[in-house]
């Protein structure tokens, strides 16, 4: 066994990366209107397969050591836009409802209101305005989509999370996990099975508890 199983390890984001048609919106967007500065950019010329295309991978600087990148390939035609949603590389049939479309998103995180309503003030001054405000659970958040589609979340902590929800997320995610492959199963199939993890680890629960 390795002195370091059951650690964590991971110590944030390094870079999420995402195809561009538009890399001139993109920075546009990125770099000119939320102020991230692009911090490096690979070219690549002749990489990969043959018919691999040479690309351009560039990363701007969303703070805390983290990055976000881009890929534009040179020469690669744009997909055709005109049939489905969604963002064009990621593609929903026409029918898919907005919510599940929306689903797939970025989030960037900024400690206050103040700073949360800074990037507002850039956004709606720009070409890509805010389009929704939301207060849910713990969060706020802004949302538009960027020059590709995408869309992008930007976040503030409401209040802190406290170790009790942290408990009850592991409960739900746990439950999920155990009906998920049920056919049909449904939100109370969930709530059921998590009242049941509730009264199998309870006995557990409170022998830490005595112990402490």
């Amino acid at each position: 066994m390795s002195p370091l199983d059951d650690q964590h390890l991971v110590t944030g984001v390094d870079h999420a990366a995402f195809p561009t048609f538009d890399p001139a919106g993109t920075v546009a967007f990125y770099r000119d209107v939320l102020g991230f500065p692009v911090v490096h950019s690979i070219c690549a010329a002749g990489w990969g397969p043959d018919d691999h295309p040479d690309f351009i991978h560039f990363f701007f600087d969303i703070g805390g050591g983290d990055r976000l990148a881009f890929f534009y390939y040179f020469g690669l035609a744009a997909p055709d836009t005109s049939v489905g949603t969604g963002d064009v590389y990621a593609r929903f049939p026409q029918d898919a409802p907005d919510w599940f479309v929306r689903s797939r998103h970025l989030a960037l995180h900024v400690a206050s209101e103040e700073h949360l309503l800074e990037y507002r003030r850039r956004l709606d001054a720009s070409a890509w305005p805010v389009e929704m405000q939301i207060q849910h659970e713990t969060i706020e958040s802004i949302y538009t989509h960027d020059p590709n589609g995408y869309m992008v979340e930007i976040t503030r902590a409401l209040r802190p999370v406290t170790p009790q929800e942290d408990l009850d997320a592991n409960l739900t995610i746990d439950a999920l996990v155990d009906i998920a492959s049920r056919p049909g199963h449904t939100i109370d199939d969930l709530l059921v099975r998590k009242a049941e993890l509730i009264v199998e680890r309870a006995e557990k629960w409170s022998a830490v508890g005595e112990a402490r």
